[in-house]
């Protein structure tokens, strides 16, 4: 689908999460450490972690981890996804930029935020597994149909299945942390994070160099993208079922002791399903309670929002700024470097001093604004190499903000809200690009051209830019004044002494 679409398409990276590795699951409960009583498992004092469960979560980690590893490989090794729009509105489809910018693109928008809170529900009531089994299989489905159907009505139902698929992402980044202890949450989230960016990044360079240096037509890049997407459905059969996901473990013990046994199906699934929205309310009023918390995933909504609008339509940007005849398009190559710099980026981030609990609002604020004036370089240019450039800068940017609120967010949440809150960021920010679409493409009376469109999402990170760098001042300021009035108030408590 459009270049860079989330999910296992997804480039953001996910930390380190702190104090995961003190906490251990059991079926039914989860329990601490005995020698950390400390409730979020973060006592200094506490030198011994937990003991690894016994049994499958303690040894048989490895086997569905590199499964899941080539299915999210094999799932996003596309070769023709950074030449889709050139393919649609090429002498295969013959589609227009209008058609494919106002009719096929948005349903993919309105498709996946509308499905995405039924497939979060459902997923763990059925254990992950068959919802990466239907992603599989509609991802295979949608790009058979751009292969083989013709007309604006095909693609719409294309893309309408596609939004199906992403709506599922989360099945696939949460599905190994049901058969894995929380002590190597940290290490499988890496795996499975990296083989869906070295597998974004391999399509996107081999499609390339078969275009480029082969001559091969961009009909075979989708043959070549169907093979891999087939490999990807015959991987999602053979991952392991989970006996329980993660919100079933937390709530068995409590559905033991009401006597649900005696419930139909039917009734048990919607008691589950009443609880697990119950939760879930009560769980996001905790953890958005904070205001500094809450601005780091307010940024992380957003420009999530902003970020996948750009990269959705950027291709429909280049086709109308590339010179019109004997000229080669490099998308695949800019993919493929984007996505590796922006992942290298990202790591470089993580191990930089910063008191990202002072300056990070500011830090985010500050190269926002430098997002900002890349899209406004890209809306003004027809130079095609410097729209390349500046895409490079815009996408290696977002991917180092993105890990400054995931490590930010990360810190003071546990492993379940932490998928939680992220979940909630995703929705909020696909709903905000569904507003996004329907305001700047899909309004009858605007019809801005694409450019235009650049400069709406160039404006709009302007004035995320302006909030940001406003919030991160007066952060700032306030971390300094702390110190100096902590020991004004202590000096003013002092007794006084009479001589």
């Amino acid at each position: 689908m459009p270049s860079g679409t989330a999910g296992p398409t997804s480039p953001e990276l996910i930390p380190r999460i702190p104090g995961a590795q003190n906490f251990a699951r059991i079926p039914g409960r989860e329990t601490r450490n005995a020698t950390c009583p400390s409730l979020e498992g973060l006592d200094p004092g506490c030198k011994s972690g937990p003991r690894p469960p016994r049994g499958s979560h303690a040894t048989g980690w490895v086997g569905p981890t590199a499964l899941l590893c080539i299915y999210g490989f094999s799932s996003m090794m596309r070769p023709i996804e950074p030449f889709l729009t050139e393919f649609l509105t090429g002498a295969y489809k013959n589609l227009t930029t209008g058609q494919i910018t106002r009719q096929v693109y948005p349903v993919w928008t309105y498709s996946s935020v509308i499905l995405l809170i039924p497939v979060f529900l459902v997923t763990d009531l059925v254990r992950y597994k068959p919802v990466i089994v239907l992603q599989a299989l509609v991802n295979f489905l949608a790009f058979l149909l751009i292969l083989v159907c013709r007309g604006v009505k095909c693609m719409q139902f294309a893309f309408f299945i596609y939004g199906v698929s992403s709506a599922a992402d989360v099945a696939y980044f949460s599905y190994i942390y049901s058969l894995v202890e929380p002590g190597r949450y940290q290490k499988v989230t890496s795996y499975v994070r990296a083989a869906v960016l070295v597998g974004y990044a391999t399509g996107a360079l081999l499609g390339q160099l078969l275009v480029s240096i082969a001559g091969v037509a961009l009909y075979y890049l989708d043959v070549v993208s169907l093979v891999s997407l087939g490999v990807a459905l015959l991987t999602s059969l053979l991952l392991p079922m989970p006996r329980k996901g993660l919100f079933q473990r937390e709530t068995s013990h409590s559905r033991s002791n009401s006597g649900s046994q005696d419930l139909s199906m039917l009734q048990a699934a919607a008691r589950y399903v009443m609880g697990t929205v119950r939760r879930l309310v009560l769980d996001c009023k905790e953890c958005y309670s904070s205001i500094a918390l809450l601005f780091f995933c307010v940024w992380s909504a957003t420009g999530r929002c902003g970020f996948y609008q750009v990269v959705n339509y950027v291709q429909v940007l280049w086709v109308s700024t590339q010179p019109q005849q004997n000229f080669t398009a490099y998308n695949g190559a800019v993919d493929a470097f984007t996505t590796l710099s922006g992942a290298a980026a990202s790591l470089v981030v993580g191990h930089v001093s910063v008191e990202w609990s002072s300056w990070g609002e500011l830090v985010l604020g500050g190269f926002t604004f430098l997002m900002a004036g890349a899209l406004f370089l890209m809306a003004l240019t027809d130079d095609i190499w410097l729209s390349y450039a500046c895409f490079a800068v815009f996408k290696a940017l977002y991917m180092q903000l993105t890990t400054i609120c995931t490590f930010q967010i990360a810190k003071k949440l546990r492993m379940e809200r932490l998928a939680l809150v992220f979940g909630v960021n995703s929705f909020v920010g696909m709903a905000l690009q569904s507003v996004l679409t329907a305001v700047v493409i899909n309004t009858r009376s605007l019809r801005l051209t694409i450019t235009t469109q650049f400069f709406v999402y160039a404006s709009y990170f302007g004035a995320l830019a302006l909030l940001f760098t406003a919030r991160g001042v007066y952060t700032a300021v306030s971390a300094r004044r702390s110190p100096a009035n902590a020991r004004a108030e202590r000096h003013s408590h002092l007794p006084e002494v009479r001589g």
